[in-house]
């Protein structure tokens, strides 16, 4: 659907859409910012295996963004599904930024991206949000996205401009998406994001069906997410927990990795993280199977997003949700042990 047809489609901002339904979803759900190079370059076949890999094993899933590699994800997942019935799995994609050619091949923004060229810059009017959404269904290969998710408002993206964004997200860009959810062109919208504070101030003023949440509902922490996971479930909004391993701290198989919050891990988170292991290690148990199974305790989440990069990463992610069984004694000792929260919701 091109960007004018959209705009025909969803007539004017200011319209009562009835509120969307999220789809069914798979528990695991393939997070697609790596195969945009986060971090580090992936060969073209090794991101396309790595999302046919997913679907073969039961991933039905799929979250991306424009902003990972500048459509690069978008690309990789829209190539490598471009085969499968687009009925047999489900989408997720995010609107705020538009990619564009930086007009220097040899610059890199600091982004954590290994992508040169393309830069993306902020745009959350009702033309960024179309504009935005119809690069992003060509580059999906596909007519629609099951969520739409406003991408990256708060406090701690913008700074001091949170509260002009705060306020263009509630009177632009969310009745915009919410017109687009009502012709069909998605299915639910929310937003998705790495903090607790604005979910809470968008869900007092918007009807969301969905919020991706990164990093803050995880086994490792969950005191920066009680009230928006406790206002979700009052509210029936489906939560996609993402960024479960803390931007990789609790991914390793035998000890802490050594980011956290997309940043270096300085020597407390380390330490806490540590104890993590050496509780799972008395049990024989990974400590990345607790981390991708605790979230989904939770009534209100619907997915773990888990960001992954090749087959191998797909099998370990896919073993540790469902092919390892967690002891409850487990989750006895790290309540008890102060590692997770008393109230926490656990298998």
């Amino acid at each position: 659907m091109m960007q004018a047809e959209i705009r025909n489609a969803i007539g004017h901002v200011g319209a009562s859409p009835a509120r969307g339904r999220v789809p069914a979803l798979s528990r695991l759900a393939f997070g697609g910012a790596p195969i945009g190079n986060l971090y580090a370059s992936v060969a073209e076949h090794d991101a396309l295996d790595a999302v046919r890999h997913a679907w073969q094993h039961g991933i039905r899933h799929f979250d991306s963004a424009p902003y990972y590699g500048y459509g690069l994800s978008e690309t990789r997942l829209g190539n490598a599904l471009a085969g499968v019935a687009r009925d047999s799995y489900t989408l997720s994609t995010k609107v705020g930024r538009l990619v564009q050619e930086s007009g220097d091949t040899d610059a890199q923004a600091d982004d954590g991206f290994a992508v040169s060229g393309y830069q993306a810059r902020f745009d959350y009017s009702r033309d960024g949000i179309l504009r935005s959404l119809e690069a992003s269904l060509r580059r999906l290969r596909t007519d629609r996205v099951d969520i739409l998710l406003l991408h990256d408002i708060g406090a701690l993206t913008h700074g001091t401009e949170h509260a002009a964004v705060l306020r263009q997200a509630l009177e632009e860009s969310l009745p915009t998406m919410a017109e687009l959810r009502s012709q069909g062109v998605c299915q639910a919208i929310g937003l998705g994001v790495n903090e607790e504070a604005v979910c809470l101030q968008v869900m007092a003023s918007f009807e969301l069906d969905v919020l991706m949440l990164a990093g803050r509902y995880t086994l490792f922490e969950q005191h920066d997410s009680a009230r928006v996971m406790a206002l979700a479930e009052r509210q029936g909004v489906a939560v996609m927990a993402a960024g479960p391993y803390n931007s990789g701290l609790l991914g390793g198989a035998d000890a802490p990795g050594d980011t956290y919050n997309y940043a270096l891990a300085d020597a407390a988170v380390r330490a806490r993280a540590q104890r993590f292991y050496a509780l799972c290690a008395q049990h024989g148990i990974d400590t990345g199977a607790a981390a991708l199974q605790f979230p989904l305790a939770h009534p209100a989440v619907a997915t773990v997003v888990c960001g992954l990069r090749s087959p191998a990463e797909v099998d370990s992610a896919v073993r540790r949700i469902d092919g390892t069984p967690i002891p409850a004694h487990l989750w006895t000792q790290l309540r008890e042990t102060g590692l997770l929260d008393q109230s926490a919701v656990t298998p």
